[in-house]
C-alpha cells in the first residue's frame, strides 16, 4: 500500500512539474496575471483618484495623479513585461517569429508608457499608441494559430480595439464628435478592455490544454481553420 501511494505521489509530482515547465501553461499564466492585475488596478485607481472623470479623462491620467501614479505606472510596466514574457512562451508553442515581434512591440509600448507618464510629453503618447495598436494586433496575430471560440473572440476583440484606436485618433485630431457619448475616456477603455478580457480567456484556454496536447512539433495539430 505504501509503495502504491508513493508511486501515485511521484506520478502526481512529475505531472505538476511538467505542467509548470510547459510553455502553454507558462504563457497562459502570464496572460491571465497580466490582464487581471491591469484591469484591477485601473478600477482601483479610478476609485482612488479624487474627481477622476471616466468620460472626459484619459486612462493615463491615473499615472500622473498623486494618489494613483505609482500604482498605475507600476502596473503598466508590469503588463508590458508580462506580455513580452508570455509572448515568448507562446512563441515556444507556435514558432512564428512575426507573432513574437507583435507581442514584443505591444510590451515595449506598455513599458514605455509607464516609464514616461502622461506629464512627460510626447514620448508617452508615442508609447501609448504603440501599446494600443499592438495589443490589439496581437489578438489578431494569435488568432492565426488558434481555433474555435478563442480564435473568433480574438478577432472580434482585436477589430473592436483597432476601430476605437481610429476613433480616438480622429477625436484627438480635433473632431470630438468621434468619441460619441462615451467620451475620450470611454473610447480608450474600448481599446483596452476587450483585448484584456480576451487575454484572460486566451490564457485560460492555454491553461486548460491537456498535457498530452501541449508539445506538438511546430506545425503539427496547430493548423489554422
Amino acid at each position: 500500500m505504501t509503495t502504491t501511494r508513493r508511486g501515485a505521489y511521484d506520478r502526481a509530482t512529475r505531472t505538476l512539474h511538467e505542467r509548470a515547465s510547459d510553455p502553454r501553461t507558462l504563457a497562459g499564466t502570464l496572460f491571465v496575471v497580466l490582464a487581471v492585475q491591469f484591469l484591477t488596478v485601473i478600477m482601483l485607481a479610478a476609485a482612488m483618484a479624487p474627481g477622476y472623470d471616466f468620460g472626459g479623462g484619459a486612462i493615463s491620467d491615473l499615472g500622473v495623479l498623486a494618489p494613483t501614479a505609482l500604482l498605475f505606472n507600476a502596473s503598466l510596466v508590469a503588463a508590458g513585461l508580462l506580455d513580452i514574457a508570455g509572448g515568448y512562451a507562446f512563441y515556444r508553442v507556435h514558432g512564428e517569429r512575426w507573432i513574437l515581434a507583435v507581442f514584443v512591440l505591444a510590451g515595449v509600448g506598455a513599458v514605455g508608457a509607464g516609464v514616461f507618464p502622461l506629464d512627460t510629453g510626447g514620448l508617452h503618447g508615442l508609447f501609448a499608441l504603440v501599446a494600443f495598436l499592438f495589443f490589439n494586433l496581437q489578438a489578431l496575430a494569435s488568432a492565426t494559430r488558434l481555433r474555435g471560440v478563442v480564435k473568433a473572440t480574438g478577432i472580434v476583440a482585436g477589430m473592436v480595439g483597432l476601430t476605437f484606436v481610429l476613433l480616438m485618433a480622429i477625436g484627438d485630431g480635433g473632431n470630438a464628435a468621434a468619441f460619441g457619448p462615451i467620451g475620450h475616456g470611454g473610447t480608450e477603455r474600448m481599446i483596452v478592455y476587450p483585448v484584456m478580457l480576451w487575454l484572460v480567456a486566451f490564457g485560460g484556454s492555454l491553461l486548460g490544454t491537456p498535457l498530452a496536447e501541449t508539445r506538438p512539433a511546430v506545425g503539427e495539430n496547430e493548423a489554422t481553420d
